[in-house]
């Protein structure tokens, strides 16, 4: 351990009390998070316990943020209660001995243990042990939906007005953020939407669906939309798009020089003036800059920068979903440690537990196979169905090539969703939402491994994750959308204005919700 962590562990209040109870943390209470907390609490053993960690009071349903931050009304809908876990402030966590959810910013994470920051300020961090850890965190999201404004310090566009704000992470403030950018779209005349991916196409569409006289203009890099997905979904979206008389530009980058150099000050009434690199020009009041996201992996990297891949920023895992370093990486820890990381490194390799074990956990000999759209052999018989996806999950396997990676210096540490590097997976809440599911399930074998509760072998064969065909639901204004599902793409006219939140709330544990109750 660095003399750095040992300093921040000493000026924090440690919670290492004596306890029979043993800990796995869920980081993240998104998509990804939310399925790991339910499947570990049916199925985890007496003497275990779930901490849930989120710096959010309610769970954020992100994928309707752009509708709400253009049609107003709904905006309360995208926050849902967590109605399962008793809540605990960060001071409090050691005198629970069940499963409990804190609201907090997690500062910092080791091999087995966390560092957590109250949002409140003036309050003391605290750090916690544990067991085993599913690191959820996802990604920082694009500024016109990122309450957070986790980009303050990158570029910033002179074209858009005051600043959103400040979130700390309740239900009424980020209600109040997004009523903001509903004003701001509000008194724009003209917009421009850079980046042509989900989230620049739905606002595009949202805006020149409730705001038919606006110009409304969508800059994209690429000469084709969505090009994960099939050629159709391409055809319509960009159908759908000109139908709402959305000004569609391909294959052009917007120079981001001529954002320092609009041709109108603050508070003109006059069109502010950027141009793309070829110099082609656009006129808008509002710019939307809807491109990428950044996978929020700095503390796995602030850890072991050797799990975080240098070009895209996201973490290495193997296929059970499990924190890994590459190969050369792997042996450049070895080649480079000293007595004390020696011990370290052996112990992680036993799990940090007494006793041997009689089958490694690093590298399974048969894993079963678990697909973001298919159930495990190992798993209880069950028709499932996903919140996220538009049919039954499928029940047919299929056998994939085994990950050159397979071996691991962090078997305890677990990473879904948009922060983990899936086997090129899409970014998606069903992707985070089955990855946990192998995350949750794996974590559950290793325990009874650990206890020598297992029937037969197959209770010990980890789960592998294989990402399953691309599939996406996209609004297309308020009532169109698109979808590919299994390969089929195919269109809908039956949206309504609030995307349908109650199904999410339901999802979430909270059924038969009024309009009233999504106040909560």
């Amino acid at each position: 351990m660095s003399a750095a962590i040992k300093a921040s562990h000493l000026s924090s209040t440690s919670l290492q009390m004596a306890s029979p109870t043993r800990t796995v943390v869920v980081l993240g209470g998104s998509y990804g998070g939310s399925r790991a907390v339910q499947l570990l609490a049916e199925g985890l053993p007496q003497g275990w316990r779930i901490l849930f960690v989120d710096r959010n009071s309610h769970k954020n349903h992100v994928y309707n943020f752009s509708r709400y931050a253009v049609l107003a009304g709904h905006e309360h809908k995208a926050f849902i209660p967590y109605t399962n876990f008793p809540s605990s402030s960060v001071s409090d966590i050691h005198s629970h001995s069940s499963h409990v959810r804190v609201q907090a910013t997690i500062t910092s994470i080791d091999n087995h243990r966390i560092t957590l920051s109250p949002n409140l300020p003036g309050l003391q961090q605290s750090s916690l042990d544990f067991d085993y850890a599913i690191y959820a965190l996802g990604s920082h999201l694009p500024s016109p939906i990122d309450l957070w404004g986790h980009q303050k310090g990158g570029i910033k566009s002179n074209l858009e007005p005051q600043e959103i704000p400040t979130y700390g992470g309740t239900k009424s403030e980020g209600i109040l953020s997004l009523q903001e950018r509903q004003k701001r779209v509000q008194a724009a005349t003209s917009v421009l939407v850079v980046g042509g991916g989900a989230l620049g196409i739905q606002f595009a569409t949202d805006i020149a669906a409730v705001y038919p006289q606006k110009r409304v203009t969508l800059l994209h890099s690429r000469r084709r939309l969505l090009p994960k997905f099939d050629d159709a979904i391409h055809e319509e979206a960009l159908q759908g798009l000109q139908e709402l008389n959305v000004r569609v530009i391909l294959g052009e980058r917007l120079d981001l020089g001529s954002l320092q150099n609009t041709s109108a000050t603050g508070g003109s009434p006059e069109p502010r003036v950027v141009r793309t690199l070829s110099g082609q020009v656009i006129s808008a009041d509002l710019l939307l800059l809807c491109t990428g996201q950044i996978p929020n992996t700095g503390l796995l990297r602030d850890m072991d920068p050797h799990t975080v891949a240098t070009d895209t920023g996201l973490a290495h895992v193997l296929r059970t979903m499990q924190l890994c370093v590459p190969p050369l990486s792997f042996k450049a820890h070895e080649f480079q440690a000293d007595d004390d990381n020696v011990l370290h490194w052996l112990k992680n390799f036993t799990f940090g537990i007494e006793g041997a074990i009689g089958q490694s956990e690093l590298s399974p000999s048969s894993p079963s196979i678990a697909h973001d759209d298919t159930p495990s052999r190992t798993s209880s018989p069950r028709i499932s169905y996903s919140p996220y996806s538009l049919s039954p999950i499928s029940s047919t396997d299929t056998l994939v090539e085994s990950d050159p990676c397979q071996k691991t210096l962090y078997p305890n540490i677990f990473v879904v969703g948009d922060a983990a590097d899936a086997f090129d997976a899409i970014k998606a809440g069903h992707t985070a939402y089955y990855q946990a599911e192998v995350a949750a399930r794996n974590i559950l074998r290793l325990i009874r491994r650990d206890g020598k509760v297992a029937k037969d072998d197959l209770d010990l064969e980890l789960e592998e994750y294989v990402p399953g065909p691309p599939a996406i639901k996209l609004s297309l204004g308020i009532t169109k959308s698109v979808y590919e599902v299994n390969g089929v793409v195919g269109t809908k006219n039956d949206g309504v204005e609030d995307l349908n939140a109650a199904a999410m709330w339901a999802a979430n544990g909270m059924r038969d919700v009024s309009e009233e109750d999504m106040f909560a």
